[in-house]
């Protein structure tokens, strides 16, 4: 991971939006170092490109939707950026023929499968992270978020709260970068069964089913193969975090703590972060090999 990367060829994923219902062809391209990820929607002929950025996402109701500054949108973006993120890719051109990233089964895994096939390239100009420097809170109602210092590690630590028994409360803590998250990338967006009519009435949810979402009846998992995982909720939204946290544009060196969050709150948090530059330290890596953990104190030099 200490190296920026990007795919080693052209990936082509077909799929249908979420929330539009509509069909989509995307392709992940490689890309120069230092570019980041870009996202170009190929059905506008103008000023089609989209940069992931925390101050871009301009709607963060039950997904992540970035804009640019021409009113330009794609929606949807979390579990690719997740996908993008756990695979150590810093540097991509997503090109996209419609307003939404594919939902395929509703989680990163068909993601990282697809990218994992054509390669990874790994050049040889260092990895960007950001190091959180003091805690910061975002409180809204009975939702909570905070970020504060951690050495070399990505620490999330997750709970969510429902009335349906099924779901009830779970919570799980992952160290992003020394553990295994398979089950974390595997773990697909879901919803409880009575509020799927209420999303659709409002423009949500047109292209969903029981192959891209885990749908919840009263105390029973509607979808035939049951669930993937144990915590299979409570890890879903880990992916949407580790997702949504990739639009810092860095690896994130740091401990988020959240209680009933999404989309909306960890932006919230990350704008937060980014008022004063106090509160964050860029460094980038200077050792090719580190053991044990991403980075160590002595393998940094700042960029800022």
């Amino acid at each position: 991971m200490l190296n920026q990367k990007t795919v080693n060829k052209e990936v082509v994923i077909d799929g249908t939006g979420l929330h539009s219902g509509q069909n989509v062809t995307m392709r992940v391209l490689p890309a120069l170092p230092n570019s980041g990820i870009q996202f170009k929607r190929i059905d506008i002929l103008n000023n089609n490109i989209i940069i992931p950025s925390v101050f871009n996402v301009t709607n963060a109701n039950l997904c992540t939707t970035i804009s640019n500054e021409y009113g330009v949108k794609i929606s949807t973006i979390e579990h690719l950026m997740a996908a993008l993120f756990g695979l150590g890719i810093d540097n991509a051109i997503i090109e996209v023929d419609n307003c939404e990233i594919p939902i395929l089964d509703g989680s990163s895994k068909i993601f990282i499968e697809k990218i994992k096939s054509v390669g990874i390239k790994e050049s040889n100009i260092p990895i960007k992270i950001i190091s959180i420097n003091k805690k910061i809170t975002h409180i809204e109602g009975d939702k909570f978020i905070s970020i504060e210092p951690s050495k070399t590690n990505l620490l999330i630590d997750f709970e969510i709260k429902y009335k349906n028994n099924l779901i009830g409360t779970q919570r799980n803590l992952v160290d992003v970068y020394n553990s295994n998250l398979s089950e974390i990338y595997d773990s697909r967006t879901f919803c409880l069964y009575e509020d799927v009519k209420k999303l659709q009435s409002m423009g949500f949810a047109l292209g969903g089913s029981l192959d891209n979402a885990i749908v919840v009846k009263d105390d029973e998992v509607l979808n035939k193969s049951g669930l993937r995982n144990e915590k299979e909720f409570v890890n879903h939204k880990i992916l949407d975090c580790i997702g949504d946290l990739f639009l810092s544009g860095y690896k994130v060196v740091g401990k988020i703590v959240c209680s009933q969050g999404g989309h909306k709150l960890t932006n919230d948090l990350l704008r937060k972060v980014y008022e004063d530059k106090r509160n964050f330290s860029l460094y980038e890596i200077k050792e090719k090999t580190l053991s044990n953990t991403l980075i160590n104190k002595r393998s940094l030099r700042s960029i800022a």
